[in-house]
């Protein structure tokens, strides 16, 4: 684990297996809480007349060309985490492949920001960034998306396009950045990042007055408030690609169905960690679609859906 969080966590008790015995709120000075199955929010039951309408629509906005995998797991990440639609706005070229794949959701080809106005007013949480690029296509529908006034979770590329082109994310947002994206936002090096990893996560949850979660071993969740939580579980056999884009999903799918950011961003990042520490055990080629069963499943023992 980084230096950083060990000087700020002066005892971390070890656990066994995915669910926490109890909960960790005790902290030393300005030292995070570690997340646990205890100190997470719970979803609300559903309601036997519950229906479709009752748990948000997530649009996620990406997969420029070459791209279109990204959408893919952020998407099938929302949907098996409960979210009562999702839809994807992107290239043209990956719609029959998205349907293909995920018949249940609803897939877009745009190839403008205008094009995109229609679906924007559908939706209820917006995940923007996956696959998105940094040319025009990519700047044009984040510009859109930031002027929607709607919860997002921001993640990849729309966080590279964030650290050149000053925008305001909307109130309930969540950012994601790996320490290279920190890094940009920030203006400074990457090693000074993960020399401070807290202090890295507090300036940017306050510089955009968003949720940041930066990621990493011993992923932080921060709030412009200075509150910060540590997630200290995971295995090194996440460390691939697309494991950012189901997280995004997951948040999305938690917002979507009620949870303030905070809460979401603590969950959702719990539970990805914990899904990689399961399956982190059959060793190395762990692939980023190999976590949603397993998220779903933790999600459902965590909050059923139905007692």
């Amino acid at each position: 684990m980084d230096k950083a969080i060990q000087a700020e966590v002066r005892i971390i008790l070890p656990d066994i297996g995915a669910f926490d015995p109890m909960p960790q709120t005790k902290h030393p000075g300005n030292a995070p809480q570690l997340l646990s199955s205890v100190n997470t929010t719970h979803l609300a039951p559903r309601r036997a007349d519950a229906h479709k309408g009752d748990f948000g629509h997530v649009l996620v906005i990406g997969g420029d060309l070459g791209t279109g995998g990204a959408v893919m797991l952020s998407a099938e990440a929302a949907l098996r985490c409960g979210a009562g639609l999702v839809s994807v706005a992107t290239r043209p070229e990956h719609v029959a492949a998205g349907l293909t794949r995920l018949p249940e959701t609803m897939w877009r080809g745009v190839e403008s920001a205008n094009q995109l106005m229609g679906v924007l007013e559908r939706a209820s949480v917006l995940v923007v960034g996956p696959g998105l690029g940094q040319a025009a296509w990519g700047r044009s529908l984040l510009s859109a998306a930031a002027n929607a006034h709607l919860p997002q979770v921001w993640d990849a590329d729309a966080l590279n396009l964030l650290a050149h082109r000053p925008l305001a994310l909307p109130s309930g947002s969540i950012l994601t950045p790996h320490p290279g994206e920190a890094a940009r936002l920030l203006g400074i090096s990457t090693e000074a990042v993960q020399a401070d990893r807290p202090g890295a996560a507090r300036k940017l949850a306050r510089k955009h007055a968003s949720i940041c979660v930066l990621k990493g071993a011993g992923t932080l969740v921060a709030a412009p408030s200075g509150e910060l939580a540590l997630c200290g579980r995971g295995h090194p056999a996440m460390a691939g690609a697309g494991l950012g884009d189901v997280l995004t999903g997951v948040l999305a799918a938690l917002l979507a169905q009620g949870m303030d950011a905070w809460a979401a961003a603590c969950l959702g990042v719990w539970l990805h960690a914990c899904a990689g520490e399961r399956l982190g055990g059959k060793g190395r080629g762990l692939a980023a679609s190999d976590l949603v069963p397993v998220i779903r499943e933790l999600l459902e023992e965590h909050s059923a859906c139905q007692v």
